[in-house]
């Protein structure tokens, strides 16, 4: 949230300052550990309407936003927007039908436009490498950015317009003020997106316990985010440049950032050997911890008062709300420059 609105807001209409608490080459947050996946009909299941429809924004000014990003730098997001797939074993393909029975219920029936169901050959094509199923749907309207690539570009953007960037500078924030070992400094506005830094101002707000690990092989070659769905878990598989795959299924409640446990890396590392038995023999070149912030109920935060506005509670869906939630951010920042009630 930090660097997009550093990067969204005109350098000719506002003099900007990022703080961050650590090191800005190296993020300590979610942001930095998450798969980047931009799912609003997968996450539509889990969620209410109003993710979905936010998601849908996002996903819109992704290509925008990724295209000028692309253009300014010369260099490649590696955005993709190529569906997702959902696939279950035989035994598990109750889960697929449940799943399109939820999508629909909370689309009010029109799920044609955005759900494909797959048989065994049509799957094949869309995605060779999961020759072992035998149905699967793709949602086509879904995509992913590749993180890792995004934060330095976005990085270099914000430098090259002027952003005043400190680092090393934990803050708390305050209308018209931040406060840290600097001192107090003062300013016409305050954007407060700490995450779980700022569970003094927002009531209720959790750290959810997220759980990755990277493996690399040349032997399985996915060309878009995969789910699988069991009854106890939902493994998702998002591929990466040089043969790498990033996987995930954990959601622990816990604020705890100890490295990834011995039964998350047999669980995960089993289903994705269930996804494609090449993947045996793929190595574990990193596993990655971090916390979500959430809210009590799980949706955004984001209030706004004179001299200072708020935005938290992404919890698992930071890739798929920002770019929805840094567009209202700033017309909350234009209706304080216009004297407007906020």
């Amino acid at each position: 949230m930090g660097r997009l609105l550093a990067w969204r807001l005109p350098p000719q209409q506002f003099d900007v300052t990022l703080y961050e608490a650590r090191e800005f080459s190296l993020p300590r947050g979610a942001c930095w550990t998450a798969a980047g996946m931009i799912a609003p009909l997968s996450e539509l299941v889990h969620s209410c309407r109003e993710i979905y429809e936010l998601g849908a924004r996002s996903l819109a000014l992704w290509r925008d936003w990724v295209n000028t990003i692309e253009t300014h730098t010369g260099q490649s997001v590696c955005f993709r927007n190529a569906g997702s797939l959902l696939v279950a074993h035989r035994q598990d393909k109750s889960e697929l039908l449940q799943f399109r029975r939820e999508l629909q219920g909370k689309l009010n029936g029109e799920v044609s436009a955005y759900v494909q169901e797959l048989d065994a050959e049509q799957l094949r094509q869309v995605e060779p490498t999961l020759e072992h199923f035998e149905q699967g749907l793709y949602l086509r309207n879904e995509g992913d950015i590749d993180n890792r690539r995004l934060l330095p570009l976005l990085l270099r953007e914000i430098s090259r317009q002027g952003v005043h960037l400190i680092e090393q500078s934990p803050v708390e924030c305050e209308p018209f003020a931040v406060n840290s070992d600097r001192g107090r400094e003062e300013f016409d506005c305050v954007i407060d997106c700490r995450g779980l830094g700022a569970g003094e101002r927002v009531k209720g707000l959790r750290g959810v316990r997220g759980e990755v690990m990277v493996v690399e092989t040349s032997e399985v070659a996915l060309h878009r985010p995969v789910r699988l769905l069991h009854p106890r878990y939902q493994l998702y598989a998002v591929p990466r440049e040089e043969g790498r795959t990033v996987i995930g299924a954990t959601e622990i409640e816990s604020e705890d950032m100890s490295p990834i446990s011995v039964r998350s890396t047999m669980e995960l590392s089993s289903a994705l050997y269930s996804l494609h038995p090449a993947f045996a023999e793929a190595r574990i070149v990193e596993t990655r911890v971090n916390c979500r912030p959430a809210t009590m109920d799980n949706m955004p935060y984001l209030h706004s008062e004179s001299g200072l506005v708020c935005v938290n509670g992404l919890y698992r869906h930071g890739y798929l709300l920002a770019p929805a939630l840094v567009e209202q951010v700033e017309r909350r920042i234009e209706q304080q420059i216009n004297g407007e009630k906020v």
